[in-house]
């Protein structure tokens, strides 16, 4: 069994996984400040978010110099998607992330989407 130093990124032990329960990243909160969809677009405006974030802030903050989606940054930070909506939306409060709601949310079973969405998989396999 091995466990990751504090600067490590997540705490981890190899064989319980996690050590710090992903709602202790973001205070317990459940409810993001800002609607988020999975697929919105988020992107760092550049500017210095004032106060203390906490190492996964940092890194949201990171993977966001170039518009991602919310689903993308939960599935790098490995926390559930609530919590890295709570995450983001504390970056949105400070300015220090723009969004974008997703083009297609108005035609969310949109046939083309669907296909490129297949077509993506399929070359993943």
């Amino acid at each position: 069994m091995s466990v990751a130093a504090a600067g490590d990124g997540p705490w981890l032990d190899d064989a319980a996984g996690r050590l710090v329960r992903p709602f202790t990243v973001s205070g317990g909160r459940t409810k993001p400040s800002v609607a988020l969809d999975l697929m919105s677009q988020v992107m760092a405006t550049g500017a210095t978010p004032l106060g203390y974030l906490g190492p996964e802030h940092a890194t949201a903050l990171q993977l966001t110099r170039a518009p991602v989606s919310v689903a993308e940054i939960a599935a790098q930070l490995k926390l559930p998607a609530a919590v890295t909506k709570v995450l983001l939306s504390d970056l949105l409060d400070c300015g220090a992330l723009t969004t974008k709601p997703p083009e297609y949310h108005h035609i969310p079973t949109d046939r083309a989407l669907l296909e490129a969405v297949l077509d993506g998989l399929r070359r993943q396999l």
